[in-house]
């Protein structure tokens, strides 16, 4: 029985020590957090996206701040227009489709479905409205699901202004 005992102690300390690193994934909050606010300045001038369509995800081709990531935030600016691409990757039916945070689709930005490996559909012309929360594949939508952040296209000054002025209340909470 001792033997079962410090064996069951020593799971327990085990245990705890687990719980105690599950605590550590608030910085991964506050690393998704910073990641969004120091990309916003690498997506001024953008004008044309890429991904690549794969069942497991979405994965950003260009521009540099989501290449290679999968389901990547887009930040896009209100009063820009923008070409989103995307490139059928492995031979699944896919389509890309701009939705609210109801889950309908946004002003028919939504492309064809496509089952061809190597082939492309473009949104041309998208302009971004508060309205839209996501980009999503209907077929495979519980994997191919990514974020739109919208932000008010106000100048450098201003946005970095924003930027600021919000590090600024995070660090005061």
């Amino acid at each position: 029985m001792i033997q079962y005992t410090g064996v069951a102690a020593a799971t327990a300390l085990v245990a705890g020590c687990n719980d105690d690193g599950n605590g550590n994934g608030n910085g991964n909050g506050n690393g998704n957090g910073n990641g969004n606010g120091d990309d916003v300045a690498e997506w001024e001038g953008v004008d044309e996206i890429e991904l690549e369509g794969q069942t497991s995800g979405w994965i950003g081709v260009s521009p540099d701040p989501i290449a290679d990531e999968e389901n990547p935030t887009l930040i896009l600016f209100e009063g820009q227009e923008y070409d989103i691409t995307w490139e059928n990757a492995d031979g699944d039916e896919h389509n890309l489709e701009l939705r609210d945070d109801g889950g309908e689709v946004v002003d028919d930005y939504e492309t064809d479905f496509n089952s061809s490996e190597g082939e492309s559909e473009t949104l041309e012309g998208v302009e971004p409205t508060d309205e839209m929360t996501n980009y999503v594949c209907e077929p495979h939508e519980s994997t191919m699901d990514g974020e739109i952040q919208i932000e008010q296209n106000g100048g450098n000054g201003d946005e970095e202004n924003g930027d600021e002025e919000n590090g600024d209340e995070e660090n005061d909470q």
